[in-house]
């Protein structure tokens, strides 16, 4: 297979991925009477290989890197996308990570989230943030007890900085056989949304990170504003790239 038609399959591809994806949001939003703008997808990299990234980057502009030093790697040579640092972040790579994204979806603790807000303070860049959640408890999981975020709201407000902004929370449902079992989780993750926002705090959250591959749709169905995808994104190309 020559370059130009190696290249060429890769855009046929990812346009076919993106196409049934945005059907499936598309459905999930009538099913629960929401419009299809008010879900952003998220084209999660982590995994795909730089001209995968590259050919996506004509299709889509909205992207997430679980690892910060490969979202500093790439981040310059596509600043046009939207970039967004799902994945756990540890504080000794948080310069990096408010550096090069607009949206950090992890922040799991307290030190965290004030270590961020002073980052974006001290280099004048504008962040947004995501509460992490742990729903569930499971241990495997980092993240906030929803009873903690609850109990000490005052005091996670006040560690948000003037160029950082709290703008939603983040969860991640356990691996299951069916999107059906995730339902309650991310239900409880928008309940405690509205809990949050009935204190009174303005500007209120907006969004919910929730839903991979295997569950977006019922995530949107519960009210998810970003689903996270990127298993069924770059299905096939896994096998082109072999040949």
């Amino acid at each position: 297979m020559t370059r130009m038609r190696h290249l060429a399959r890769i855009h046929t591809i990812l346009r076919k991925n993106l196409e049934s994806i945005t059907n499936q949001i598309e459905r999930a939003c009538n099913a629960s009477s929401r419009s299809p703008d008010d879900v952003q997808l998220i084209a999660v990299t982590k995994y795909a290989e730089w001209e995968w990234v590259q050919a996506l980057a004509e299709l889509h502009s909205a992207f997430g890197e679980s690892r910060p030093q490969l979202l500093a790697e790439r981040q310059p040579k596509l600043p046009e996308i939207y970039w967004h640092q799902i994945g756990r972040l540890q504080r000794n790579k948080a310069r990096l990570a408010v550096r090069h994204a607009n949206v950090i979806h992890s922040v799991d603790s307290l030190q965290l989230l004030q270590r961020l807000s002073r980052l974006a303070q001290e280099g004048g860049r504008s962040v947004e943030l995501l509460l992490q959640v742990n729903i569930t408890g499971e241990t495997s999981k980092s993240g906030f007890e929803p009873k903690m975020v609850l109990d000490s709201w005052a005091t996670i407000t006040q560690c948000v900085g003037p160029h950082a902004k709290l703008t939603g929370l983040m969860t991640i449902a356990p691996l299951t056989h069916s999107s059906e079992s995730a339902r309650p989780v991310f239900a409880q993750l928008a309940k405690l949304q509205q809990q949050l926002n009935n204190q009174g705090r303005s500007p209120p959250l907006t969004e919910l990170s929730m839903g991979m591959s295997g569950d977006f749709d019922v995530a949107i169905e519960e009210g998810a504003t970003m689903i996270r995808v990127g298993r069924s994104l770059f299905e096939g190309l896994r096998a082109d790239h072999s040949t």
